[in-house]
């Protein structure tokens, strides 16, 4: 009896029956990347047309006018002009204190015309005398 407590007693010391391994297996999948987005980029520009071959400019065309016109006398410019039966300026004649530029505005007529209509005039103008005529008559020259 005494063995059988003794069975009974050490029996409460036995545990209980471990219990059966456990086994994990890990899987491993790979981490997707992400598909990267494609960054938005401007249309190429075209190509610039390549420049055309200089052209040198034509020259400037000659503007004449036309006939002259009598505004008045003013200073500069006070003579009295010799005018055709239609009334139209033709001539005039300095007088003290003239110049050709304001001989020119007197008969709204631009000074390069007006020298184009004189050649005897030298010096763009600058040198008019007392009793120079001035041609006024743009259909006439000298």
């Amino acid at each position: 009896m005494l063995a059988a407590s003794a069975v009974l007693v050490l029996s409460g010391c036995v545990g209980a029956p471990a219990p059966p391994p456990v086994t994990i297996v890990a899987t491993v999948t790979a981490t997707p990347k992400p598909t990267p987005t494609p960054t938005p980029t401007a249309a190429p520009e075209p190509a610039p047309a390549p420049a055309p071959d200089p052209v040198p400019n034509a020259p400037a065309p000659v503007y004449e006018p036309g006939p002259a016109y009598d505004l008045g006398a003013r200073d500069g410019a006070n003579g009295s002009p010799v005018l055709d039966g239609g009334g139209m300026p033709i001539s005039y004649t300095v007088v003290s204190g003239d110049s050709f530029f304001d001989i020119a505005q007197r008969f709204d007529l631009p000074q390069q015309q007006l020298l184009r209509m004189n050649p005897q005039v030298h010096d763009y103008g600058e040198n008019v005398y007392i009793g120079d005529v001035v041609n006024l008559d743009w259909t006439k020259t000298g």
